[in-house]
């Protein structure tokens, strides 16, 4: 019986074994299942530092409308971003002061010409008398002079008129030119002295952007410097502006430098719309754009992880990075155009692992930088 026991747990034994080493073998002929990564396609880029400001549209000529007379405003005829053509009411102040102005005037006419008429006739009743040999020759010049005098006056009197008339007429302030109002400094009912802003008009035409450069970049915007300009509310549209203007001297608050540049003519952009100017540094040079999720830290080195297309494992590749882009980091040695770079996940690569493309991002490249 003992022996019996024996052989039969030996038996089971030798099961028990067999069994554990086919799991064994099942378990190690199992492949490991790749996982599934985000990939861009590197794209060549011939780019140097990208130097990108926001500014807004502005158009190229403001004028400040003002009146060329004080006075109390007692109408304004426009408000902010309304369109205004040439001849257009825009205000007009009080008329009493000056409709009055041009009473006395004509008042002071009338009787300039009644002086003349009366010393006219003082005059040619002096010449009968002195050809008559009635009254001295000084006699008669001082009646002539008085007569002169009274014509001089009537003329003084005429340009009062006139004037005063001109006077009256700049209590009514048109516009001298086709635009939109995009500011309104004077309201109705306040007393302004000549000159005073009262609108400002964006006169229709040539537009431009402004941008604030600081002054560690100043020096990369000359006049003349081609540059990109979109815009947030017209995603579509990319238009080539040129650097018209860069200021002399930085702002006095924002320590920065005024930098206005030209835009083609394009019925779609409006004044104030928010815009993106985009300009390459002087120092271009060969590089790569690609997002900062394909970049890695390891042991100190920066390495994105590239994705052999035949055996889909991964390969840790050491780049060299240089200035910020638009969407990432220029990469400037270290891959090659045409590589597949993981763009998402690159804290779990590992050397030779193997990967999953996803279907949605085989086809993602890396964006041209120029």
């Amino acid at each position: 019986m003992v022996s019996r026991t024996v052989v039969f747990a030996f038996l089971s034994l030798i099961v028990v074994v067999a069994t554990a080493g086919c799991s064994q073998e099942k378990k190690a002929e199992t492949p490991e299942p790749s996982r599934p990564v985000k990939t861009v396609r590197v794209a060549a880029a011939e780019v140097g530092r990208m130097l990108s400001y926001s500014g807004s549209v502005k158009a190229r000529y403001d004028v400040s409308m003002a009146f060329r007379i004080g006075g109390k405003i007692v109408e304004r005829k426009v408000d902010i971003g309304q369109h205004v053509g040439v001849g257009d009411l825009l205000a007009r102040i009080d008329k009493a002061d000056y409709e009055l102005a041009v009473s006395k005037a004509e008042a002071d006419l009338d009787s300039a010409s009644r002086q003349v008429d009366t010393y006219a006739v003082n005059q040619r009743r002096a010449q009968a008398l002195f050809d008559q040999k009635v009254v001295s020759k000084s006699e008669l010049d001082q009646r002539n002079l008085a007569y002169d005098q009274a014509v001089a006056a009537r003329k003084a009197a005429v340009t009062a008129v006139d004037q005063a008339k001109n006077q009256l007429s700049y209590t009514d302030l048109f516009s001298t030119a086709a635009g939109i109002v995009t500011q309104v400094s004077s309201e109705q009912g306040q007393v302004i002295s000549a000159g005073a802003p009262v609108v400002t008009i964006s006169l229709d035409g040539e537009k431009e952007v402004v941008i604030a450069v600081p002054e560690t970049d100043i020096g990369q915007f000359k006049v003349g410097k081609i540059v990109k300009a979109t815009f947030w509310a017209l995603h579509d549209l990319t238009l080539e502006g040129k650097v018209r203007e860069v200021a002399g001297s930085a702002n006095a608050q924002s320590r920065t430098f005024n930098v206005r540049v030209s835009l083609p003519q394009d019925d779609s952009i409006l004044l104030g719309m928010t815009a993106t100017i985009e300009a390459k540094g002087e120092d271009a040079r060969p590089g790569f754009d690609l997002p900062l999720s394909a970049l890695a830290k390891v042991d100190g080195q920066t390495v994105v992880w590239v994705v052999d297309p035949s055996s889909r494992e991964v390969t840790m590749r050491p780049v060299k990075v240089g200035a910020f882009s638009a969407s990432g980091l220029y990469v400037l040695d270290g891959v090659r155009e045409g590589d597949l770079v993981v763009a998402a996940g690159t804290q779990f690569m590992a050397k030779g692992m193997k990967v999953a493309v996803l279907e949605d991002n085989n086809q993602t490249s890396a964006k041209n930088g120029g």
